[in-house]
Formats: C-alpha cells, structure tokens, sequence
C-alpha cells in the first residue's frame, strides 16, 4: 500500500476535516507516509521469511530432515512480525472489502 493509496482512501472514507484545510492535509500525508512505510516493512520482513524458505531449499536438496528443520526456523519468526490477533483482523477485514 502506498502513501497516495491511504490519502485516497482516507478522502472515499469521508473522514472529517480533511478536505480544504492545508495542516490537516500535511497531517494527513505525514501519517499515510508513516503506514505506508511500516506495511512496506512488515512486507519486506515477510518476504525474508520466504526467501529463507527457499534458501533452506538450495542449503538441504538430499537431505529432508535438515530442510524441515531450516523451515520450522524460518516459519517460527512469523509470529514476530503478526500475532494471531492481527491476522484475524485481516483476514475479517479482507472478507469485507
């Protein structure tokens, strides 16, 4: 998600005050920045995680039991970056889009 992608919706949201008043505008950019570059980290942390996936791959091609455990590793880190909460959330919020 971008920044212009929050500003947007923000506007199609309706929220109050934003339209025509130029502090509550840079406000609004200064936090849609914000989400936006917390998502794209979020994204890049999980892209990591399958990237680690795939060089346990590359690392373990004979040997099964070993790639098993290089993904039991990788896959264990999710949690650090989403607890079960916040998928619930999206996973709701994604059925109501």
């Amino acid at each position: 998600m971008t920044r212009e992608d929050i500003i947007r919706m923000a506007r199609e949201s309706g929220m109050a005050g934003f339209d025509g008043v130029v502090h509550a505008m840079f406000q609004l950019e200064a936090f849609a920045a914000l989400v936006a570059a917390a998502e794209r980290e979020k994204s890049l942390q999980l892209w990591m995680l399958l990237d680690d996936v795939d060089t346990a791959d590359d690392i373990a091609k004979t040997d099964e039991a070993i790639y098993r455990s290089l993904c039991r590793q990788a896959h264990a880190k999710r949690w650090s970056l989403l607890n079960g909460d916040e998928v619930d959330d999206a996973i709701r919020a994604r059925g109501q889009a």
